[in-house]
């Protein structure tokens, strides 16, 4: 089902295109699209009778949208365990490529090439990541007679290596990075290429992408360490384990360049992200425009990324990253000649279809875009939600069943990019993003409040997630103000994030939404058994004399119910609450003195335990009459667990290697075991100096989050 629908923003008339998709419930997909600058084509000419999507999760889902509203046909592949996933249900054909380790199937390219021989797909979509920089697979489909939807093999070669693309870019006068720029052999090199250029120095997989492979080096023996690590998850990302070392520009922004070229020596840049929100060099908050540059400096980066497409004869969308120091110097980074996680937000304030585009372009069109077409309409925001637990070194994964899934669409401005649904597993052999969620606004203030309101609608139950620390980037004071580096998260959080800190009134706020909470779920019981019509009757009780626990602090209050509003007191101080407590649904609109908020309730028990999230942070409060709360003061605490003798995972993984055995004894931060999840490897060290009592995990070995890894005396 496609329906259209004129939409009016400053300055610009655009369509929207409400692309509805066959899942288990209707979900919709906001792609703009500015009649200026549509690409010169028949709609109704075939581009392709089928394309092959090289590729799961969201951005398959996202390829196949596009694909939709162009008429053309669409071939999904997947492992064993994706059979039921949302991108297999929404293609047209399927086809399973292997079991579930990635390396066996979304990166196996015999039965990935099969797969298209058998569906008679034209063209191939590699999305993001995977093989979509693979020089080999883009070889093997021109061997097959296939288009490649993305540039050609040079262009992939030459941006794909780092090594070559800085000659490259060097050449086409780009700036560039100080460096070394040939292949390290061995550790002992890399220490020796760091000391000549000088600390902190960056190592980083020639063939890599995504933060996966680099590693900030300050001195010899983090170097060492960089060099081991980066290696091997560049071998296990992408079988490249080559890797390079460059100058580490500290407190830089990141911030790139999308721009989209044809096969007759036509370029544009599609302006600016600003993507200097990361964590361990992984983008987590991105927005268009950026806040810093200037139109001069905006200028000269999109010339420096036309530049350098123009030299490899690039055709196709494609990334040029950048970081750019204080005094708004720039330095070429990388090239990505692939789709970027992060484009929805270009679509937004350029009004372009990348996906389409580069069909087009694919197929052979010229862009019928001038630089002067593009515009900067508007801001958009991008959260990256992910199944992990920002707590744990702001985001350790996390793996599960989605048993509740509720996106926040109701919310204006708001796109979801997903891949998954209610139901939907989130594995251990997958990236584990959520979603894209993507605000625009007429300016920067209405995306981030947009943003703000988009998160806490975000219903997502069955895995610990990330929205705590998206929503609380979001209302920091130096993001609102835009001052921001690649750094801020430990700048902001120098010792880990921890939630969202109460102020006073926003705790009484809080207290007084829990107690009122509990007091509905009293009345609920004094209903008439199965007939939900039947109002809440006026309590036998006229005040609720109710004490409540929350960060170990007592707290008396006093709820009085007044019609459909709660009057409570906290503390002395007096807040009216007022909601149509819909304890079924697990959004509960809470209006606390005039002032309207979204809670949800994840939990209560009978024991008056109440789990909360409230301004993005899940709080546990224990609310109970006077009498239960003196009476459980003689109630006996569990035991708090010696976390400095045991070690446990603190996430689902495979175990790649164990450095001790029992017996042994360790010096405090000594390497025990090494965790890889999400291809993403992880050192565990020793919390102290001890012998080791025993050993409970073995190489190759998969473990679950809190497994006993390692034991000391």
């Amino acid at each position: 089902m496609v329906a259209m629908a004129a939409c009016r923003v400053p300055g610009v008339q655009r369509m929207i295109v409400m692309l509805k998709c066959t899942t288990l419930r209707p979900r919709y997909c906001f792609v703009t699209s500015r009649t200026l600058c549509s690409s010169k084509y028949e709609p109704n000419e075939k581009i392709f009778e089928k394309i092959l999507i090289a590729n799961r999760g969201e951005i398959a889902c996202r390829v196949i949208k596009t694909c939709k509203k162009m008429g053309i046909k669409t071939i999904a592949i997947h492992s064993d365990v994706d059979s039921s996933a949302i991108h297999v249900k929404m293609a047209d054909e399927a086809v399973c490529v292997g079991p579930a380790p990635t390396s066996k199937s979304y990166l196996n390219l015999n039965a990935i090439m099969e797969a298209i021989k058998k569906s008679g797909a034209q063209a191939v979509h590699p999305g993001y990541g995977f093989l979509s920089e693979n020089k080999e697979f883009a070889k093997s489909l021109a061997a097959a007679g296939v288009i490649f939807i993305g540039p050609d093999m040079h262009a992939i070669q030459a941006m794909g290596d780092k090594i070559e693309s800085k000659l490259l870019a060097k050449n086409a006068k780009v700036n560039t990075i100080p460096g070394f720029d040939g292949v390290v052999k061995d550790a002992d090199e890399a220490v020796r290429i760091a000391r000549g250029i000088g600390y902190p120095v960056m190592i980083k997989a020639s063939a890599g992408g995504g933060g996966k492979g680099m590693r900030i080096a300050w001195n010899d023996e983090e170097t060492r360490e960089g060099f081991r690590f980066s290696s091997q998850e560049a071998a296990s990302s992408f079988g490249d384990d080559r890797l390079l070392i460059e100058k580490f520009i500290d407190n830089p922004r990141h911030i790139e360049i999308q721009i989209l070229a044809d096969k007759h020596d036509n370029a544009l840049w599609l302006n600016e992200r600003e993507c200097s929100i990361q964590r361990r060099n992984q983008k987590v908050v991105e927005e268009a425009p950026s806040t810093f540059l200037d139109p001069e400096t905006r200028r000269a980066m999109g010339e420096q990324a036309v530049a350098l497409a123009k030299a490899v004869r690039y055709s196709s969308a494609g990334t040029v990253e950048f970081l750019v120091d204080s005094k708004k110097n720039f330095y070429f980074l990388e090239m990505n000649t692939r789709l970027q996680v992060e484009h929805p937000i270009t679509e937004c304030i350029t009004g372009l279809d990348l996906v389409q585009e580069m069909i087009l372009v694919a197929k052979g069109y010229p862009l019928s875009h001038k630089q002067a077409d593009i515009p900067i309409n508007g801001w958009a925001i991008e959260c990256r939600v992910y199944a992990e637990d920002p707590y744990k070194s702001f985001g350790l994964p996390s793996i599960g069943r989605l048993s509740q899934y509720q996106e926040p669409l109701h919310v204006p401005g708001v796109r979801v990019d997903s891949g998954i649904d209610e139901g939907s597993d989130i594995s251990i052999y997958y990236d584990p993003m959520i979603s894209k969620l993507v605000t625009y606004g007429s300016n920067r203030a209405e995306a981030l409040q947009r943003m703000e309101e988009a998160l806490d609608n975000y219903v997502i139950r069955g895995v610990t997630h990330n929205i705590p620390l998206l929503r609380e980037i979001i209302v920091n004071p130096r993001f609102v103000t835009g001052d921001i580096t690649t750094k801020f998260l430990p700048e902001v959080y120098p010792e880990g994030f921890k939630g969202h800190t109460l102020t006073d009134p926003e705790r009484r706020e809080l207290l007084a939404t829990a107690a009122s909470l509990h007091v509905a779920l009293q009345l609920r019981s004094q209903r008439y058994l199965g007939n939900q019509r039947v109002p809440i009757v006026k309590p036998t009780i006229k005040n609720w004399e109710l004490s409540a626990r929350l960060d170990g602090r007592d707290h008396s209050i006093i709820v009085s119910n007044i019609g459909s509003i709660f009057s409570v007191e906290v503390d002395g101080m007096k807040l009216n609450v007022a909601s149509e407590w819909n304890l079924a649904s697990p959004l509960l609109p809470v209006t606390v003195d005039g002032t309207l908020k979204t809670v949800q309730c994840f939990s209560q028990d009978a024991a008056g335990n109440l789990c909360i999230q409230f301004l993005g942070t899940v709080y546990k409060i224990r609310v109970l009459s006077k009498l239960a709360a003196e009476l459980s003061k003689y109630m006996l605490e569990k035991a708090v667990e010696d976390t400095s003798s045991i070690m446990r995972s603190p996430m689902p993984g495979t175990v790649v290697a164990v450095s001790v055995k029992s017996g042994d004894t360790v010096s405090e931060g000594q390497e025990i075991c090494v965790i890889e999840a999400m291809k993403m490897q992880n050192s565990m060290t020793a919390a102290k100096t001890a012998k080791v009592k025993s050993v409970h995990c073995t190489a190759g070995e998969t473990v679950g989050e809190g497994d006993v890894l390692v034991e000391l005396e």
